[in-house]
């Protein structure tokens, strides 16, 4: 297992092909893709001006919805983390086979929806679940909000979970998990009555969980939570804001993930990696929240991998992303996610995307001598000539 803080540095780019990271990180209140799977059609929308977009379950997952791109690379957030930092591959697959871990709830009216969402998921689309593990004790895992105001957690009885993986080793290609997650019953309330605004409390936690085991195992690994109780499954939520409606009509919340890990690639380190393997080498551009600082993005600025930056995904973080050392041209700040697809566009067929903007900025002109620079723009109302340069050119600041 390589650390997530291992860097190595490429050495090359592919420029046979044009790819897109879409990080929309959990927890922090995104106005896009901070809710319920909401992201998805940004995801679509990006898949189209794209050879393949590598995203993360956060992005695309919608309790019993999930409809990323067919060219999409379906990976859990640590992970892309560990590509960006050429640490990881990412080797696609036909399919796989998808243990299914799930709470063995008190009561068995979770446990048979969590069943049948994974019969339904085999008889629907093929599925390979080689079988469905009910824990017992399950993992505790408690919601809880950072000072920031951002989704975090607790996590107990982790030993159980690791033992059962270790246990089935071999059998499996990828994790799918289902548990239950102690949220304040008043919280469900609020959530979905706030109109958005209430950061979705459950996704903190879940990070939480499947960074570790995703590190732990180099297994692709999704969370789904269960419910507490008939209680709060019976809870009417009424009409609530579109971004979250995935979560006001589902049971289990499981089917998402198993879609997105029914072809998840292979996670293999970077000295393992044939020539089928999407690397650090491959991507194009990294697109993110405005104001979103983390290892994804100072490793996008080690690598001199571009960044698009969405300013009406408003969010948590509040970072000046622009004060970082940037190579010229590296890091473009855009109005929306329409912006931004027009910025991969442009990219794509190298075109420079301030090109197809007006006014269009005047060209420079610059003249050297030796301890002489003179900039001038090809608009200049005088004539450029050597007479003229020799005497408007100033010495340079050393």
């Amino acid at each position: 297992m390589s650390s997530i803080f291992e860097l190595r540095v490429r050495r090359s780019v592919n420029a046979n092909t044009f790819n897109v990271v879409l990080l929309v990180p959990t927890g922090i209140g995104a106005e896009v893709g901070g809710h319920a799977g909401d992201a998805g059609p940004v995801a679509r929308l990006l898949g189209e001006v794209c050879d393949t977009i590598v995203l993360h379950p956060n992005v695309v997952n919608a309790s019993d919805v999930n409809e990323m791109p067919s060219n999409a690379l379906y990976v859990e957030g640590s992970v892309i983390t560990r590509l960006l930092m050429g640490a990881a591959a990412l080797q696609p697959v036909r399919s796989n086979r998808v243990l299914v871990v799930m709470d063995a709830h008190d009561d068995e009216f979770f446990v048979h929806a969590g069943v049948n969402t994974v019969s339904a998921a085999r008889a629907a689309y093929g599925v390979q679940c080689p079988e469905v593990v009910l824990l017992d004790p399950g993992v505790k895992m408690r919601a809880e909000s950072a000072p920031s105001g951002r989704a975090t957690g607790r996590i107990e009885g982790l030993d159980a979970l690791c033992e059962l993986l270790t246990d089935r080793r071999g059998q499996y290609d990828a994790v799918a998990l289902s548990s239950v997650i102690d949220v304040r019953p008043e919280l469900h309330h609020a959530y979905f009555h706030a109109g958005g605004k209430i950061v979705n409390p459950w996704g903190g936690v879940e990070a939480m969980l499947t960074h570790a085991l995703s590190s732990i195992y180099n297994v692709p690994t999704a969370h789904s939570p269960m419910l507490e109780s008939r209680e709060i499954s019976d809870m009417d939520p009424g009409i609530v804001d579109s971004r979250m409606a995935a979560e006001a009509f589902s049971t289990t919340f499981l089917q998402c993930t198993l879609k997105g890990l029914h072809r998840s690639p292979r996670i293999l380190a970077t000295g393992d990696a044939g020539g089928d393997c999407f690397q650090v080498e491959d991507v194009s551009c990294l697109i993110l929240p405005s104001g979103c600082l983390g290892l994804p993005t100072l490793a996008a600025l080690e690598q001199g991998i571009p960044v698009i930056a969405v300013r009406e995904n408003a969010n948590l973080m509040n970072n000046d992303l622009s004060q970082l050392p940037w190579k010229e041209g590296q890091f473009r700040e855009v109005e929306n996610y329409w912006e931004a697809a027009g910025v991969v566009a442009a990219m794509r067929a190298g075109i420079e995307p301030t090109s197809v903007r007006r006014p269009l900025a005047s060209t420079i002109v610059t003249r050297f001598r030796a301890g002489d620079v003179l900039r001038l723009p090809i608009s200049a109302p005088r004539e450029v000539g050597s007479d003229a340069v020799s005497d408007t050119s100033q010495k340079a600041s050393s």
